[in-house]
């Protein structure tokens, strides 16, 4: 049975300052509690009313691990600590831990790597993307959406929980890479992405769709690539360009 003063601060998680102040956050819905189970996600508490199915059986695993403590809640408890208009049957709980991006981790492999991308659905979708094409990891700068917010990790279904993602200064991280590092950005004036070499080692930034990529950002770009534009339209959702990117990039470099 849950305290009043638990379910106050599950409901204050909401707020980017609450998740900060209290090192937490949430989840909520049995779909993304499900894909983060599967992905053995270690969350910290699950709270769930009768309804939930993984109480009992797959494909929603019921959680067994030690360090999670699981309570059984009324609909009437889960109204007041949900996050939505209509509750769901379980939310759960998991530590907001930051991961720190190492020296020369950028000149291995590839990177996908967000400007200010505030759009926390494109973000959460730009997580999925990169899980898609198997890059090795995601930076942040701190202006984009916050990783651990619930539209982050709805849209990334269940991509956050297996992407390895850091919240960096970007150009500083940019600049440290490698010399042989090619960093790519989108550009109307740039070379089509259809040309692309095979590039083991490379970064894929992805600028906000407001204001593009940030001066200090855009002075570490290598390799000014292009979307070839056959209609009208004047530009693509940034989750779109990043992925025709990823695939162009990852036909060529396997």
């Amino acid at each position: 049975m849950p305290a009043k003063a638990d379910l106050q601060h599950l409901r204050a998680l909401r707020e980017k300052k609450h998740r900060e102040a209290l090192g937490l956050f949430v989840v909520e819905g049995e779909k993304v509690v499900a894909e983060l189970l599967t992905a053995k996600f270690p969350f910290v508490e699950i709270y769930a009313t009768n309804e939930w199915p993984g109480w009992t059986s797959a494909p929603v695993p019921a959680p067994t691990a030690a360090q999670t403590r699981v309570v059984l809640v009324t609909p009437e408890e889960m109204a007041r600590a949900s996050h939505f208009p209509t509750p769901s049957s379980v939310l759960a709980v998991g530590k907001l831990e930051r991961r720190t991006l190492g020296p020369s981790e950028l000149d291995h492999g590839l990177t996908l790597a967000l400007d200010g991308v505030q759009d926390a659905g494109n973000v959460g979708t730009l997580l999925r993307i990169a899980d898609w094409y198997a890059l090795d990891r995601v930076l942040l700068s701190p202006d984009c959406a916050d990783l651990f917010s619930q539209k982050v990790i709805n849209a990334s279904m269940g991509s956050f929980a297996r992407m390895p993602t850091y919240t960096v200064d970007l150009a500083a991280a940019l600049a440290d890479r490698a010399a042989g590092v090619a960093t790519l950005g989108c550009d109307l004036t740039g070379d089509s992405v259809h040309s692309l070499p095979s590039m083991p080692n490379a970064v894929i930034v992805i600028g906000s769709e407001g204001r593009g990529l940030a001066p200090a950002v855009a002075a570490t770009i290598t390799h000014r690539v292009t979307i070839p534009k056959f209609g009208g339209a004047e530009s693509l959702n940034a989750a779109v360009a990043a992925a025709i990117v990823c695939d162009n990039l990852r036909r060529r470099s396997g």
